[in-house]
């Protein structure tokens, strides 16, 4: 069905797509599609990638309100979204697929990569996928309607969260090596690694630190990420890997990650504050800094998405780790999306993951009225040349109640909050 698709319906798609977004920098505003849920008895879903076809990698899940801070979406299920369609990607025997921790990725050929669970429990009692199943969590390639598994560096857990067009994929795999001065002794050593032709490789790492993450990779091969010590949920050095050389970039001496890459080489992701107290987006150009900041009265900002335009996408969190906007970075000037997004479209964004070289964005938001009103919804926006007129902002100036959780935004701080970094 996917070949079918990708077959008859792309070469469409594309036309349309150049046509109406040839000149997406300057759109002033988005339609907005509500991706919805895939089951009805669910109350989220949040768009993690998006490829150059509009196509949306999407996690999906039911998180009840009452669930405890750091916990995920249970039970949580990958989707490829194409339009109204949802392909349930399934899982590598266990009961879960879950990309809600690391993004995860789609190419154009509609491959996607992320994390599954097993039927094999973790015999060191690790919840790498993050479900509280205890059961062990594999990266997985999915591909032709099948996803497999990716091999490990011995261990028994690894993460892929990026895939690019040549089907390299990034991520991070477990060795059988131990870290006995972490919180949980018996956490392996999970290095950076790529993934090609099912083969694993590792990354080289930065002077002594143990533990890495290939976050995201470009149809170059040059992959963005970061090194730390346990398992890679401290993070100490963004870094960018090229020709199998790791590169340092420029941070405040307090730790920063990577988290996306565009075909030019520019870096975007995280940097903490020089006092430590908070986090900000970051961009990186020749590897060095720019600090992005987060949007006013804002506590702290995460930046996940560039494309080769240099738009910068991402998320901001308010002074109780709840996910509070979206945002987009362009011509030096970062903006809410919100004051972007038509109020028809009925969604308050709270989290931009992705945007495609068309200038699409996906990431989720909260249903403002109707039967799923407080729910949280996946979303792909596109720009349009015409003026927003009354805007999200304009009917919801703040962030509106959410069926999810207090204190969400901490299962992501855990590992990339300023509690986590350290020299």
């Amino acid at each position: 069905m996917l070949r079918r698709l990708r077959n008859f319906c792309i070469p469409c798609v594309t036309t349309m797509v150049l046509v109406c977004f040839s000149d997406a920098v300057a759109q002033t505003s988005f339609t907005v599609t509500d991706l919805g849920i895939l089951r009805d008895a669910w109350n989220m879903s949040c768009a993690m990638a998006v490829n150059n076809h509009g196509w949306a990698l999407t996690q999906n899940g039911f998180l009840p309100s009452n669930s405890p801070s750091g916990v995920n979406p249970f039970p949580a299920r990958d989707t490829i979204n194409i339009g109204e369609l949802k392909i349930d990607l399934g899982s590598l025997g266990g009961p879960n697929s879950n990309t809600w921790m690391n993004w995860g990725g789609i190419n154009d050929r509609g491959e996607a990569v992320g994390i599954s669970e097993t039927l094999v429990p973790d015999p060191d009692g690790e919840d790498v996928c993050s479900l509280g199943t205890g059961l062990t969590c594999r990266p997985f390639l999915w591909q032709d309607s099948h996803m497999r598994a990716l091999p490990t560096l011995g261990g028994n857990n690894g993460q892929a969260s990026d895939i690019n067009n040549r089907g390299q994929i990034a991520g991070t795999a477990d060795t059988t090596f131990t870290e006995s001065k972490c919180p949980n002794p018996s956490q392996h050593i999970s290095l950076p690694v790529i993934w090609e032709h099912g083969k694993v490789r590792q990354l080289p790492m930065v002077g002594d630190d143990p533990d890495g993450f290939a976050f995201a990779i470009n149809d170059l091969g040059q992959v963005a990420g970061y090194t730390g010590t346990c398992g890679s949920a401290n993070a100490i050095h963004a870094v960018l890997w090229e020709n199998n050389t790791a590169f340092l970039l420029d941070d405040f001496k307090t730790g920063a990650q990577g988290m996306g890459i565009n075909n030019l080489g520019q870096v975007v992701g995280i940097v903490a504050s020089p006092d430590k107290s908070t986090i900000y987006a970051a961009l990186w150009q020749n590897r060095a800094l720019t600090n992005l900041g987060t949007l006013p009265g804002d506590f702290a900002a995460i930046a996940t998405g560039i494309n080769s335009r240099g738009q910068v996408v991402g998320s901001t969190l308010d002074s109780n780790f709840n996910w509070s906007h979206a945002f987009i970075w362009q011509n030096g000037v970062m903006t809410d999306l919100n004051t972007l997004f038509p109020a028809s479209s009925n969604l308050f964004a709270t989290m931009a993951n992705k945007i495609n070289e068309h200038g699409q964005i996906v990431g989720m938001g909260t249903v403002l009225s109707g039967p799923h009103a407080g729910e949280t919804h996946a979303f792909l926006a596109t720009p349009v040349n015409a003026s927003v007129g009354a805007s999200v902002a304009d009917v919801a100036p703040t962030r509106p109640a959410s069926k999810l959780p207090e204190n969400v935004g901490k299962q992501f701080l855990h590992r990339l909050g300023p509690g986590r970094f350290g020299r």
